[in-house]
Formats: C-alpha cells, structure tokens, sequence
C-alpha cells in the first residue's frame, strides 16, 4: 500500500527528492506528467506510457521493488511494462513481483568535453537525404538498435562517411535537460580503426554545447563500450536493472 505522504506529484518534486540526478533529470522531460512514490531512501515515478518505460527508479533497490509490488497490487502497474530500476538480482524480488524480461544496463555521464580524437573532424550531423543509408547502416551492423530512422525521439543523427559511404552512425536522443547519446555502431568491416571513439568523443562535444551533461547507456556484458566510454570521459554511473513485467 502507498500511502499520502509518500507521493510525490510533480516533476520537480522527484527532482528534489533525487537530488536533481542525471538520470532522472534526462528520463522526465520538462512538460512530461509524473507522479512520483518514496520509501527508504528510494524514489520511483511513473510516466504515462507514449514517454517510454512506465517507471524508473533511484536509490536502494529493496524499497524500490517494494513499491513496485505495491503499485502493481494497486492495479498501477500492469503486465507488459518496462521499468528501469536500482541494480538487483533477480533473487531479490522472489516471487513477489511477475517478470517476463530482465537486463543490467549502466547509465553513463560526464560533464567535461572528452580529449581529441582522431578522425573526430569527420563526424558530421546527417540530413534527410542520409536517411536510406542511415537504415541500411544500423540494419547491419546494429540490427537490435532501439534508435532507427523516423524515431519521434531522436534530436538528431550524426555519422561518420568514407568516401561517399556512412560507415558509423549514432542518434542525438537528449531529453529534458540532459544530452544522450543512443544507438552509436560502426559498419562491421570498419571497427578496430578509432571510429567509434571519434563519433562518441565528437557527438558528445555537440551536445555539451548545448547541455551541461551528457548520458549514454551501456549493457554490462559490452565490457569494449563500457571501457571505451570512460577512457573518453564518461566516468560517473547509475547501475539500473530493466525489467519487463509479465
């Protein structure tokens, strides 16, 4: 059960609760409804569902699962809907709470530009015309990308070309006030030659221009992104667990 003095029922009243976190400052845009839950030291907020995951959290992960349980009793979370919680092995929740998928994943910040890169030069903010090559590009090489051309989230893209040909790509996914980074790949025969550091290092100084902090997220078994993404800079993270209730 949820009671009164537990809610929270703004956006800028979870901010304050979290501290004004990154990743909560980036998952709730500025005009997106939210009502927010507290317990313990975690804080949860629901979002409508067309704004992406139905919830996400911050904090310590029991009493964070323990408001999921409650809210789910509430018949406020329903079968089917993603959140993206505290860090927890599926152990913790035992059978309390039904879920069908679960994933680790590391939201990634930095506030300071990231060191020069070779080839960063060439990172270039694509236009309507890339479009095609975009698609044909993530379908190799990226084919279970979440970031695809005509995605209402994306900013912007931003690619690296050889000659007349994309050979890396990623999208400018910011939200609220927070930069992110989304879906950067490099074709399959052009890795290994400092193209996703250029992309990574030249997208991240665009959007720091703009915002003071940029994110990106990484599953934990890319150990390569994860170590490419701090070596540029991105050294502050959030473990969160996804997860897909059933």
């Amino acid at each position: 059960m949820i009671i009164d003095d537990q809610v929270l029922q703004e956006r800028s009243a979870v901010l304050a609760a979290v501290g004004h976190h990154p990743f909560a400052r980036h998952a709730l845009g500025r005009a997106m409804p939210v009502r927010g839950y507290r317990r313990a030291g975690a804080v949860l907020w629901l979002v409508p569902p067309e704004h992406g995951p139905a919830g996400c959290a911050i904090g310590p992960a029991e009493p964070a699962l323990e408001i999921c349980v409650a809210l789910a009793a509430d018949g406020m979370l329903q079968p089917g809907q993603r959140l993206h919680l505290p860090r927890h092995d599926r152990g913790l929740r035992g059978d309390r709470l039904a879920v069908a998928e679960h994933s680790d994943w590391d939201f990634h910040w930095t506030d300071t530009p990231p060191p020069p890169q070779p080839d960063e030069q060439s990172v270039v903010r694509l236009t309507d015309a890339d479009q095609p090559a975009l698609a044909a590009l993530v379908d190799e090489s990226f084919p279970s990308s979440t970031s695809r051309p005509g995605d209402p989230r994306v900013v912007d893209w931003y690619g690296i070309r050889a000659g007349d040909r994309l050979v890396a790509c990623g999208a400018d996914r910011s939200q609220g006030d927070i930069g992110f980074l989304a879906g950067l790949t490099v074709a399959p025969d052009q890795r290994g030659r400092g193209l996703g550091a250029a992309l990574t290092a030249g997208m991240t100084r665009a959007l720091l221009a703009r915002h003071d902090v940029v994110a990106l997220g990484v599953y934990t078994h890319n150990v390569g992104a994860a170590r490419l993404y701090r070596r540029l800079g991105y050294t502050f993270t959030l473990p969160l667990s996804s997860i897909r209730l059933a």
